[in-house]
C-alpha cells in the first residue's frame, strides 16, 4: 500500500472515530489445537501442545497486559497431569485469579456439530467442565466453537442449558456469511429449539471472512503476519528455536507498516459489526508454543497504536472472549432473533460442499456410536449396582477407572477431525485403539458385575443375562452366538420363549440364535438355552430361520427389475423381495388388501480425483460428478425371512393391536466394500409419497429439522445432501418413509418420492496439500451399517420414531453366565420421557460452590476424594410442542417413585447440564430480542425437548 492510500486510509479511519468514536478492539490470543487431525494426540504433545502451555504461562506471568484463551480440555488435561511443574500450576492459578487466562468452552475437544450425537456432545462437555471446576473451580461461560464445518441448531440449545451466556461460530456457507456481513448480521440472538424457544435462546456471534486466524498476508513481507514463532515442526521441535515462515521481527522499520496493516484490517472488520468493538482473534493453528516471541513483538505493536489512537480511530488491547462479549453486551442494543434453523450444510466456495464428510470413515463412525451405547449401559448398571451393593465385591476404584477411561476415549472422538472421518489413517487407528481398549475395559467391568468365577450348567446347556440400558419396558431381539443348530430358550419362569436359528453369517462353524425378550426398565432378566442337534420337543418355540443369501451382482446399467420377487409373509402381511437387487419391492396389508409400492437400490457416483480436471471428492467435500449410476459389485445382504426379525421388528415391541395397519417396518443390513477407488456407495429409496424433494434429518438426535429442496448455479446434488446422526425421513400428507441409523450418514432426497443414504466412501486425489498431509479417503474398508425402516401414518410414526431410534441405538446387553441373585425392579418413565443419563461420575468437588471454593483454596483433607455416592441424571423430554397430541404435553413425574425400583432417593438437587451449576444459582444474560416449571420436593415436570440435569442421593443399603 502505498503512502497517498495510507493517507487515505487514515482520513477515513478519522472520520469513523468522528461519527461512532473510537474503534474498540479486543486482541484475544489463542492456539487452534485440534485433537487429532493430522498427527497423533502424542505427536502434537511432542511437538507444540505441551510448550503452548508452558510458554503461554510463563509469557503471561512476566506481564500483567497479556491474556489468553484456552480451548481443547484433552491437550491442557494432558500438559497438567504429565509436563506442568508446581510453578506452573501455581502461576495458572494466579492468572486465573487474575482473569487472565480463561478456560473457553470448557469440553473435552470443539465437537464436530454434524455427525455427533446429543449423547456424546454432552458427555464430552461434561467430561472437560467436571475436570475445570473442581481442579480450580471455574465455571465456562462462553463457546468457541471455530472450525466445526457447519453449525448445527442443538449446539446453541445444549450450550445454553450448560449456563453459557454467548455462543461463537465461523464456519457457516460462503455465500450466505458474505450477505450477513454486508447487511451487519453476523450477530443475532438464537432460539435453536423450537419448542423451548426464548427459554434457551444464546446470543450467537459469527466471525467474519477471516474466521479464527490472523490475517497472514503482509503486503512488505513474503512471511506471513502475526506469527512471529513460525509454524509448528514435527516430530521433533527445532533445538535452534528457528521454526519455518516466521514472521518479521517488530523493529522500528517494521513497526509503522505492521500498525498500518492491523489497523486497516480491524477497520475492515468493523464495517461488518453494529458496536465498535470489534473481536480480533490472534494465532491460528499450533501456534504460541514459543509465546515469549509471539508477545515481545505484539507488545511495541499494540503500544504504538494506542499510543496514535486518534490519528488512527482504533485502541488495542489484549483480551479475554468474556471481555468481548461484555462490551457488546452492554451496548444494550436490540438483536435479530434467528429460529431454530441451523448452518448445515457447509460450502466454502463453488464446488466444494463439504457434505462428504457425513459418511467419511464409516468403520470410525460405527465404533464410536458402539463405544457410545456401551458406555450408557455400563454406567446405569454400575450406578444401580453401587447403590444396591456399596459394599459389593467389584472395587469401585477400578470400576471408575475403566469407566473414566471410556469416557475420556468416546469424548475425544468427537472432536471435529475425528468422527467426521477427516483425519489422516493414523490418526483414526488412534481413535479406534483408544476405543476399543476402553471398551475391553469396560466389557471386564460388566463382567465383574454379571458373571460367577465358575462356569454354570453343562456343554448343552448356556445360561445368558439380559440387560436393557433404557428405562422403558420393551421387547426385543437377541443374537447369541451358538455351536448347535438347535435350540431351545426359557426366561427366567422356566417359560419357553419365541427363538430361531440360522447359520452364521461369518462363520461354517457357528449359527445365530435369536430370541426374543421382554425386558422393564434398567432391569435384566436371565435366560435358559438348552441345546441339542435334533429338532426341538413338540412346544417349543425355536424354529429354525429360512435364509436366502444374496450375492455380489454384476453392474448391468440395462438390469430389469420385478421379474423374480420372493415373498415372505405371515397372517398379516406379505414383502416382496426383488431378487434381481436384493431389496425390497413392495408391502401388501393381507386384511387390508393395501399395498405400498416401493423400490431400493444400490447406486453409486463415481467421482474425480484429478485436480487438473475439475472438481475432487475429498474427506470433506462431495462433488458429484454426473449422475450416479447401479452399483452392485460392492454390496452383499443376506435377508433374514423370519417373523422375529426383519418385517415385524417394531410390530413386537411398539404398534398398538388398534394402528397395525398403519405402520410398516423392517430392518436391513449391508456389507459394503471393498470400493473401487473414488466411487460413493448410496442406498436408494423410491417410494410414491409427494414428497417435493423435501426431507426432515436429525440435528444430533435431538430434533429434527425440515430441508426443502434447493437449487443451485452449480453442486445441487452435494449441496442438497445433509447429516443423518440417527433420523431421516420424506412424507406427504398422509404417509411416513423413516430411516434410522445406529451410526451416521448422509441423506438427501434427490428426486420425487425418493430417500437417498450415502452409507460408504473411497477416495484418492493428487492435490498437492491433501497428499502432503496423507488426508486421502482410500478406505478399503469392509462397512456393515445397519438401518431400520418405517413406512406409516404421519401419526403412527411421530409417536415412534424418537423411541425406535434410541432401541437401534441402546440395544440390550448379552453376557454369559449370570450371577445369582434374586432379580432387580424396573425403573420405567412414561413413554415420552428419556432417561439420558444415569451414572456416578466420581466427582472430586462439593456442590456447594462455596464450599468448594474453600477446599481449593485451603487444600482441605478429603476434598480430593471421588463421591461415589452422588449420581448424575439427565432425562429428556423426547417431542416437540405439538407434534403428538398426548405424547408432546408436558409431564409431571415424582421422582422417588420413578426411581423406587433402584432404591431410596433420599436428596435431589437440580443443576446446569454439565452438572458444574446449582440451577438456582445460575443466572445468563439477558439480551433485548426484536420479538420453569416449579420443582416440589420430589415432583419435576418436564417440557417438550426440555432436558433436565440432577445429582441423586440414595439411601444407600
Amino acid at each position: 500500500m502505498g503512502f497517498l492510500t495510507f493517507a487515505l486510509f487514515l482520513v477515513f479511519t478519522v472520520i469513523c472515530a468522528e461519527r461512532n468514536g473510537p474503534i474498540q478492539t479486543f486482541v484475544i490470543p489463542h492456539s487452534h489445537m485440534d485433537v487429532g487431525w493430522v498427527y497423533t494426540i502424542q505427536e502434537s504433545m511432542h511437538a507444540y501442545a505441551a510448550n503452548v502451555y508452558s510458554s503461554v504461562t510463563e509469557a503471561l506471568t512476566q506481564n500483567k497486559q497479556r491474556k489468553f484463551i484456552a480451548v481443547e480440555q484433552e491437550f491442557f488435561r494432558l500438559w497438567w497431569d504429565s509436563v506442568a511443574t508446581d510453578k506452573h500450576k501455581k502461576q495458572v492459578r494466579q492468572l486465573l485469579k487474575e482473569s487472565r487466562l480463561e478456560f473457553i468452552i470448557g469440553g473435552q475437544v470443539m465437537h464436530d456439530e454434524a455427525v455427533t450425537d446429543l449423547d456424546d456432545e454432552i458427555l464430552q462437555l461434561t467430561e472437560g467442565h467436571g475436570f475445570l471446576y473442581e481442579t480450580f473451580g471455574v465455571r465456562p461461560r462462553f463457546s468457541w466453537h471455530v472450525d466445526p464445518f457447519g453449525a448445527s441448531a442443538t449446539t446453541p440449545v445444549l450450550f445454553a442449558l450448560a449456563g453459557f451466556h454467548a455462543h461463537l461460530i465461523s464456519r457457516i456457507d460462503y455465500d450466505l456469511k458474505d450477505a450477513m456481513q454486508k447487511s451487519k448480521k453476523l450477530q443475532f440472538v438464537w432460539r435453536g429449539s423450537p419448542s423451548l424457544k426464548e427459554q434457551q435462546e444464546i446470543f450467537t456471534h459469527t466471525m467474519d471472512q477471516f474466521s479464527y486466524c490472523t490475517p497472514s498476508y503482509l503486503p512488505f513481507s513474503n512471511s506471513s503476519g502475526f506469527y512471529w514463532n513460525g509454524v509448528a515442526l514435527f516430530p521433533d521441535p527445532p533445538k535452534n528455536g528457528i521454526y519455518p515462515n516466521m514472521s518479521l521481527p517488530v523493529t522500528k522499520e517494521t513497526l509503522h507498516s505492521y500498525a498500518k496493516t492491523m489497523v486497516q484490517n480491524i477497520q475492515q472488520r468493523a464495517a461488518w459489526f453494529r458496536t465498535n468493538h470489534v473481536l480480533w482473534p490472534w494465532g491460528c493453528d499450533k501456534q504460541f508454543y514459543n509465546s515469549s516471541v509471539q508477545f515481545a513483538n505484539m507488545d511495541p505493536l499494540v503500544e504504538f497504536i494506542n499510543q496514535n489512537s486518534k490519528e488512527f480511530g482504533v485502541t488495542v488491547q489484549y483480551a479475554t472472549l468474556s471481555e468481548y462479549f461484555q462490551a457488546v453486551h452492554q451496548s444494550n442494543l436490540t438483536w435479530e432473533v434467528r429460529g431454530s434453523e441451523d448452518f448445515l450444510p457447509y460450502s466454502t466456495e463453488p464446488f466444494q460442499a463439504w457434505t462428504g464428510f457425513y459418511a467419511s470413515r464409516n468403520v470410525l463412525k460405527g465404533i464410536a456410536r458402539r463405544a457410545s451405547s456401551q458406555l450408557h449401559a455400563a454406567e446405569t448398571l454400575f450406578t444401580r449396582y453401587r447403590v444396591s451393593y456399596p459394599d459389593g465385591p467389584v472395587p469401585k476404584e477400578e470400576a471408575l477407572q475403566k469407566l473414566k477411561a471410556l469416557r475420556w476415549a468416546v469424548s475425544e472422538v468427537q472432536h471435529h477431525d475425528g468422527i467426521t472421518g477427516t483425519e489422516s489413517p493414523k490418526v483414526a487407528d488412534m481413535y479406534i485403539e483408544h476405543l476399543t481398549q476402553a471398551m475391553m475395559g469396560v466389557e471386564e467391568l460388566l463382567a465383574a458385575i454379571f458373571l460367577l468365577p465358575q462356569a454354570l450348567g453343562t456343554d448343552l446347556e448356556q445360561h445368558i443375562i439380559v440387560y436393557n440400558p433404557l428405562a422403558w419396558n420393551t421387547t426385543a431381539i437377541i443374537n447369541v452366538t451358538v455351536t448347535f443348530p438347535m435350540a431351545t430358550v426359557f426366561d427366567d419362569q422356566g417359560q419357553a420363549v419365541p427363538a430361531q436359528t440360522q447359520s452364521s453369517a461369518d462363520s461354517n462353524t457357528t449359527y445365530d440364535l435369536f430370541i426374543v425378550v421382554d425386558l422393564g426398565g434398567l432391569q435384566h432378566r436371565k435366560y435358559l438355552i438348552k441345546f441339542s442337534e435334533k429338532p426341538g420337543k413338540e412346544g417349543s418355540l425355536t424354529h429354525q430361520a429360512w435364509v436366502v443369501s444374496f450375492k455380489r451382482l454384476n453392474v448391468s446399467q440395462d438390469l430389469k427389475t420385478g421379474r423374480r420377487l420372493l415373498p415372505v409373509l405371515n397372517e398379516c402381511y406379505k414383502i416382496m423381495l426383488d431378487q434381481d437387487t436384493n431389496l425390497l419391492h413392495s408391502i401388501t396389508d393381507r386384511h387390508e388388501k393395501r399395498t405400498v409400492r416401493m423400490s431400493q437400490d444400490f447406486w453409486e457416483y463415481q467421482v474425480n480425483g484429478n485436480v487438473s480436471a475439475g472438481p475432487i471428492s475429498d474427506n470433506y467435500i462431495f462433488s458429484a460428478n454426473g449422475s450416479a449410476v447401479r452399483a452392485y459389485k460392492a454390496v452383499k445382504m443376506e435377508i433374514l425371512l423370519s417373523l422375529l426379525y426383519s418385517i415385524y421388528h417394531f410390530f413386537l415391541t411398539h404398534t398398538p393391536a388398534e394402528e397395525a395397519d398403519e405402520d410398516y417396518s423392517y430392518s436391513q443390513s449391508y456389507s459394503l466394500g471393498p470400493l473401487v477407488v473414488n466411487t460413493e456407495a448410496v442406498l436408494r429409496t423410491k417410494t410414491s409419497l409427494k414428497n417435493n424433494r423435501t426431507l426432515f434429518t436429525d440435528d444430533n438426535g435431538y430434533q429434527m429439522m425440515k430441508r426443502p429442496s434447493r437449487m443451485f448455479v452449480n453442486d445441487t446434488v452435494a449441496r442438497n445432501y445433509y447429516p443423518m446422526v440417527r433420523t431421516a425421513y420424506i412424507e406427504d400428507d398422509s404417509s411416513r418413509l423413516v430411516l434410522l441409523s445406529e451410526r451416521a450418514h448422509g441423506a438427501s432426497s434427490q428426486s420425487e418420492g425418493e430417500l437417498e443414504v450415502m452409507l460408504h466412501r473411497r477416495l484418492w486425489n493428487n492435490q498437492e496439500w491433501t497428499l502432503g498431509y496423507n488426508l486421502t479417503l482410500n478406505d478399503s474398508s469392509v462397512v456393515r451399517p445397519v438401518l431400520w425402516m418405517t413406512l406409516g401414518s404421519l401419526a403412527a410414526t411421530s409417536s415412534l420414531y424418537q423411541r425406535e431410534a434410541l432401541e437401534l441405538q441402546h440395544r440390550p446387553v448379552v453376557m454369559k453366565e449370570p450371577r445369582t441373585g434374586s432379580p432387580i425392579r424396573p425403573v420405567v418413565l412414561p413413554d415420552n420421557l428419556h432417561l439420558l443419563t444415569l451414572s456416578v461420575p466420581g466427582w472430586v468437588y462439593s456442590s456447594n460452590h462455596t464450599l468448594h471454593l474453600h477446599n481449593i483454596e485451603t487444600g482441605t483433607p478429603g476434598s480430593t476424594q471421588p463421591d461415589y455416592d452422588r449420581v448424575l441424571l439427565r432425562i429428556m423430554h423426547l417431542y416437540e410442542k405439538g407434534e403428538d397430541p398426548i405424547l408432546s404435553q408436558p409431564t409431571t413425574i415424582n421422582m422417588k417413585e420413578v426411581l423406587r425400583g433402584m432404591g431410596e432417593v433420599r436428596a435431589l438437587e437440580e443443576r446446569s447440564l454439565t452438572g458444574i451449576w446449582d440451577i438456582s444459582d445460575l443466572q445468563r444474560w439477558k439480551w433485548k430480542a426484536s420479538e420453569d416449571p416449579g420443582m416440589g420436593e420430589f415432583n419435576v415436570t418436564i417440557s417438550p425437548k426440555e432436558i433436565r440435569t440432577f445429582f441423586v442421593y440414595f439411601k444407600l443399603k
